[in-house]
């Protein structure tokens, strides 16, 4: 504690807090020295945040600040700010602004040229990552796909040659038709891990390929509850010249699926059929759009 008190924290400052995504205990002492000096905290819900404090002996005013008023907030946020005051920044959990209320109020902020200091903490994102053991140097965060199906196919398939692992997060009542659409996008063979409750109770991170996960998921009725990250392996890296490969594809296709187009295309050219599959729904795609 003695690091996190001889810190200088600037009065008229917006502290960005990343709070526990399940376990309590998974918030810095930093973040905890924060909060208790924060002259207020604005937060996404503030019953779930008052209930937090709580836990760690704290109660401090709230600002509530969700994604139906993130503009008004920052208003309010702005005149206490340049007052002197301390404010905390903090979603319902995990870190503001990713894929949760923050980064307007951020931007409108910064914009006035308010200091903004963010404390690193828990991000479902980056823990499902860090326990995946996907080899990529690189990843690519996406966050909730559309709800709409036909949307929601769209956006995967813009995503198909992506040369990063992709971070997904999905509500529990959308796992099951997530991962079908998944599947038809991505090819059956494209690695996936499914990292649901995080650092809570029922925690279970399950690496597999695309085709085995609605199988895993639908094995336990509990598994269809609880949020999900969900990470698939990056797009297999084409060779540098794929004219040969586009050309056999483009005949075949002509009469093919894409799956039996990709298989006959893997035999004459020796290339790999997933490669091949994911070249041809690329193709396949252009062509429609044409």
């Amino acid at each position: 504690m003695d690091a996190v008190t001889r810190q200088h924290y600037p009065a008229g400052t917006l502290y960005v807090v990343a709070t526990p995504i399940g376990n309590i205990a998974d918030i810095s002492l930093r973040a905890l020295h924060v909060l208790s000096l924060a002259d207020a905290i604005a937060c996404e819900d503030t019953r779930n945040t008052a209930q937090l404090l709580g836990r760690y002996g704290l109660n401090k005013p709230l600002i509530a600040a969700h994604q139906h008023n993130e503009r008004e907030a920052a208003e309010k946020i702005r005149t206490r700010l340049q007052a002197g005051e301390r404010i905390a920044l903090v979603s319902d959990a995990g870190t503001p602004g990713i894929s949760d209320p923050g980064a307007r109020i951020v931007d409108l902020l910064s914009q006035s040229g308010i200091p903004v200091t963010p404390l690193p903490g828990a991000s479902a994102a980056i823990s499902a990552l860090s326990a995946s053991g996907l080899l990529h140097d690189h990843f690519y965060f996406i966050g909730f796909l559309p709800v709409k199906n036909s949307q929601r196919e769209t956006a995967l398939r813009s995503l198909t040659q992506i040369p990063a692992t992709l971070i997904f997060y999905e509500a529990p009542h959308r796992i099951t038709d997530t991962l079908k659409t998944m599947a038809e996008v991505f090819g059956h063979s494209r690695t996936v891990v499914l990292a649901r409750e995080i650092s809570k109770l029922f925690e279970e991170i399950h690496r597999c390929p695309l085709q085995e996960a609605l199988i895993w998921v639908q094995a336990d009725a509990h598994r269809e509850k609880g949020e999900y990250v969900i990470l698939v392996d990056a797009a297999p890296e084409l060779a540098a010249d794929d004219t040969e490969a586009r050309r056999v594809l483009g005949i075949l296709l002509e009469a093919c699926s894409v799956k039996q187009a990709a298989a006959l295309a893997a035999q004459l050219t020796g290339m790999k059929k997933n490669t091949l599959y994911q070249l041809a729904l690329s193709m396949r795609e252009e062509k429609e759009e044409d």
